[in-house]
């Protein structure tokens, strides 16, 4: 058996390094050399591209994080098959940081949406078993909400994925998506 709070502890620690290391892309040429505030404001602007890729992803692993602190368990410890699930949950949210660095340097490039995406999907594979395994959660709503987010990152990365082939420059936008999760959830019931 493993002490659920150790893991609980390690999982803020990972979440909060890859929510940090998103931002590690976005940054300024170090040729760079601006000649007044315009040039700099130029500067900054033409980072867009790298920078909503970060947003949208701190988003979706803030809602993640979110999301597994609010479905607790009266259990305090785990078994070694929820623990090694746990851990693969992990490194596939240690990915994200390198999957929207590809998304943003090769946004035109359907494949770095099918990495990005793909890996999404994972997460949300993983934790649906991480769901099956955690026993006696607290109270049912959150399994609820839970599932429904977890549903609907698949779904965004789906339709990502779907939108490469048409746009990939617009795909990752898909997955803007999931920020009405809580609104969704809601709505079905999930929460009061």
């Amino acid at each position: 058996m493993y002490p659920k709070a150790r893991l609980d502890a390690l999982s803020d620690g990972i979440f909060g390094v890859a929510m940090t290391l998103l931002v590690l892309d976005v940054r300024l040429p170090d040729d760079f050399q601006p000649h007044d505030a315009r040039d700099l404001t130029r500067g900054l602007l033409g980072l867009t591209p790298k920078f909503l890729p970060c947003v949208l992803s701190f988003v979706v692993l803030g809602l993640r994080w979110l999301s597994n602190i609010h479905l607790r368990s009266h259990g305090e410890s785990c078994g070694r098959t929820y623990a090694e699930w746990w851990l693969v949950h992990h490194l596939l949210i240690t990915c994200v940081a390198f999957t929207t660095m590809v998304g943003g340097r090769f946004v035109a490039f359907a494949p770095s949406i099918w990495l990005y995406a793909g890996n999404a999907i994972l997460i949300s594979a993983v934790s649906f078993r991480l769901l099956a395994l955690t026993p006696s959660f607290e109270r049912a709503d959150h399994v609820r909400e839970r599932r429904i987010s977890l549903g609907l990152l698949i779904a965004s990365s789906l339709l990502a994925i779907s939108w490469s082939f048409v746009s990939p420059r617009q795909a990752l936008w898909a997955l803007a998506i999931n920020v009405a999760s809580p609104v969704i959830s809601s709505r079905m019931g999930g929460s009061k």
